[in-house]
């Protein structure tokens, strides 16, 4: 029976010692002493233990305070992953504990090394040694077998036990972090090359990665009860949050809010510089329900509704609980009151950064253009419009950082670090999501004018390099009838950090709310497709598959199910497993296909055209001949900048279809105005449609020299065709009819 119980456990334990790390030496080690009944007798406020099999002894540092007065005897149980595979009762005086034999009350506070017989050593498996953030835990009971509480439990103690394996690694940090930015650079490169077809698929598969990594580092943030495993691997996607410890930077963040009249936590210092205090990072629900109002303050057993406001939790006996986005804090080696200034900063950072390399490449690309290092047409329509480009990725990285900004915003809603940090939270909450909100806006503006004036999204929304450079990060990953898509993106954003920032005391609240977010998004993806091709959708529906299985393991987490310990365990190490696989898997795909863009002679010839028709507008350089002479020439004469076109299409009066008819008769008979109004790129025409693409409608001096080739310059068979067919740009968005 006991095999048939624990089969499942070690079958996924196998499995996971292939991918799990390794280091030469071997311990066993505890850093907190928790009571796990009421009114317990004895209570630490540090407990430090280090077991080296290699030397056979355990170095303790403890400081307690015992009130038993009595003759007592350990009641021991061991477990892992919920499994008990060890109990035994133990007589102090047997093993000669000092102070225990018989027990007198008094404080505790001598470090000591305590002898470990062999015997005892091989009750000890060898896989507790070396897989990754083991999950055990002794209990120890111990009971008076003397005086007026003979028989019964005068105190109970709880050890979790770790050895120092783990799966928080910074490799797997710098490696995922270092393909996401290559992805994104790589997009921008291809793009100023002429490769829009290609840098449009890289970017999409990039964003998509980078949106699963911010989606794991979002399970670390909930206040559910997370197993080790669990939160080790997704402290490794924190980055991704801009939670990055650098020392220097939080010495000023903690000078920041006390100059601005907050109070600075000091866990991290009492923790780990000054070691005077034990940390319990939260586990299992199970275990704070057990402990009840002993584990807890007076003042936070009277008001629970405050148990996050301000500070963390201190138990009654001195040492601190931390769960949720405290615990990610304190994982990452910051102080919970510098989380929200270190998120916030980070990411200003990256935008600062960015900028500068942008206006770097710049300022190299025209550098080597006037030394003939490379020629003088290379990178031109980037080296003419850069600050539209700039503008573009700009609003990208927001984008990228909007659910980071979002989450540390509201969650300082609620601790109120300093009014300062109130103040910083409420601008660039509010800031960051207005200009997200008019970018989605625009475009949602720019669509609907092109399917009332070309039946097709896609006209205006591709075919104008300013508005695909300033406005395309938020619809060139949709297919062009999806451009509407950014809208359920931005809310879904929303309401996870709400969940999460509000509601860090209300487990179960937010597994249901995530359950239910992430089902509604895996079916809107199923459903609607929106992503630009059925590659693309199957790398983001995907996701969101793996994203609705975390979900449902978050609500086995919080024990609703009443499941036993095993069971949970077992949980943990699949979510660990099926998220590192995911994540390998997505990685491999997103390098290799990346690579192989780069490298390939014609990369906007590795992708299929999409259904939208898209490439018929977009100025991609493999679907587009280069400038001639006579195109250099008529530029020069209408005064434009070569590899830029001077028409906007993203301003509103070029929209709107009265003025156009106005302007159209206004130059309806001066060719010299035609020409200044000209794009200086033309799209291919089709066999069956000879309509200059490039040349909107909006366009009056175009429309009046179409009527032109309509009366005297068009061939019979074409002009004969019915005005109802829809031409090639109408097809294949769903505007036919």
């Amino acid at each position: 029976m006991k095999f048939s119980v624990g089969a499942p456990l070690l079958t996924a334990i196998s499995f996971a010692s292939v991918i799990a790390p390794a280091t030469a030496e071997r311990i066993l080690q505890s850093t907190s002493l928790n009571s796990c009944q009421e009114n317990s007798g004895f209570t630490a406020s540090l407990f430090n233990v280090v077991y080296s099999p290699s030397l056979g002894t355990a170095h303790v540092n403890i400081s307690a305070i015992s009130t038993i007065e009595a003759s007592v005897v350990f009641d021991i149980d061991i477990s892992a992953y919920g499994y008990s595979f060890l109990h035994r009762t133990i007589d102090p005086c047997d093993v000669g504990l000092a102070g225990f034999c018989p027990m007198v009350s008094g404080k505790l506070g001598d470090p000591f090394i305590l002898q470990v017989s062999p015997e005892a050593a091989t009750n000890i498996p060898t896989i507790a040694y070396d897989f990754p953030d083991l999950d055990a835990k002794v209990r120890i009971y111990i009971n008076a077998t003397g005086g007026d509480r003979a028989g019964q439990s005068v105190a109970c103690l709880e050890a979790l036990i770790s050895n120092g394996q783990t799966v928080d690694l910074i490799g797997v940090k710098w490696a995922s972090a270092v393909v996401a930015g290559l992805a994104l650079a790589s997009s921008a490169f291809l793009s100023g090359l002429g490769h829009t077809n290609a840098a449009s698929h890289v970017a999409a598969n990039a964003l998509a990665l980078t949106s699963y990594f911010q989606a794991q580092a979002m399970i670390g943030l909930v206040g559910i009860p997370l197993p080790p495993v669990v939160q080790s691997w997704t402290q490794d996607f924190q980055w991704s949050m801009g939670i990055i410890n650098v020392g220097w930077m939080q010495r000023i963040f903690t000078w920041y809010q006390r100059s601005t009249g907050g109070t600075p936590s000091t866990l991290i210092t009492q923790a780990d510089t000054l070691a005077t205090v034990s940390v319990d990072v939260q586990r299992r629900a199970i275990d704070i329900a057990k402990r009840g109002v002993a584990m807890l303050p007076r003042s936070v057993v009277e008001h629970g509704s405050n148990l996050l406001k301000r500070t963390n939790v201190q138990t009654s006996y001195g040492s601190f609980v931390v769960y949720g986005i405290q615990r990610v804090a304190f994982r990452a080696g910051i102080e919970s009151t510098n989380l929200f200034l270190t998120g916030l900063v980070f990411f200003y950072i990256i935008m600062a950064l960015t900028t500068l390399c942008v206006a770097a490449f710049k300022g190299s690309c025209e550098l080597a253009a006037k030394q003939k290092w490379m020629k003088g047409d290379t990178f031109l329509e980037f080296r003419n419009g850069w600050r539209t480009v700039l503008k573009g990725i700009l609003f990208r990285m927001a984008l990228i950082g909007h659910p980071a900004i979002a989450i540390l915003s509201f969650w300082e809603f609620t601790q109120s670090d300093s009014p300062a940090l109130m103040v910083l939270a409420v601008f660039f909450f509010l800031a960051l999501n207005a200009v997200l909100a008019w970018a989605a806006y625009k475009v949602i503006r720019i669509a609907h004018r092109s399917v009332a004036l070309h039946r097709n999204p896609a006209y205006i929304l591709f075919s104008d390099p300013q508005t695909l450079n300033k406005w395309g990060f938020l619809y060139i990953q949709f297919r062009a009838s999806a451009y509407y898509f950014i809208v359920p993106v931005l809310a879904y954003t929303l309401l996870k950090a709400i969940f999460i920032a509000f509601a860090q005391n209300a487990g179960l609240v937010q597994a249901i709310a995530f359950l239910l977010i992430e089902a509604g998004a895996l079916i809107g993806a199923a459903v609607l497709r929106p992503w630009m091709d059925k590659k693309t959708n199957s790398f983001n529906i995907a996701i969101c598959v793996v994203n609705f299985l975390n979900a449902v393991f978050l609500l086995i987490f919080t024990r609703v199910f009443d499941q036993p310990g095993l069971v949970t365990g077992v949980v943990g190490v699949i979510l660990w497993i099926l998220n590192a696989v995911c994540t390998l898997v997505l990685l491999l795909m997103l390098i290799i296909t990346t690579g192989i863009v780069i490298f390939h002679g014609n990369p906007d010839g590795r992708y299929k055209f999409m259904a939208d028709d898209r490439t018929s507008f977009m100025k991609s350089q493999s679907q587009l001949a280069t400038t001639t002479e006579l195109d250099a020439l008529a530029m020069t004469a209408r005064g434009e900048k070569p590899g830029y076109s001077g028409l906007d299409l993203d301003d509103d009066d070029e929209f709107n279809p009265r003025g156009s008819m106005h302007q159209g008769q206004g130059s309806g008979g001066n060719s010299t105005n035609s020409s200044h109004h000209a794009p200086s790129h033309y799209a291919p025409r089709s066999p069956v449609d000879p309509i200059n693409r490039a040349v909107s409608p909006m366009n009056g001096a175009a429309s009046n020299a179409s009527v032109a080739r309509s009366q005297g310059n068009v061939s019979p068979v074409v002009g004969s065709k019915p005005p109802s067919s829809p031409s090639p740009w109408q097809r294949g968005a769903g505007y036919e009819h």
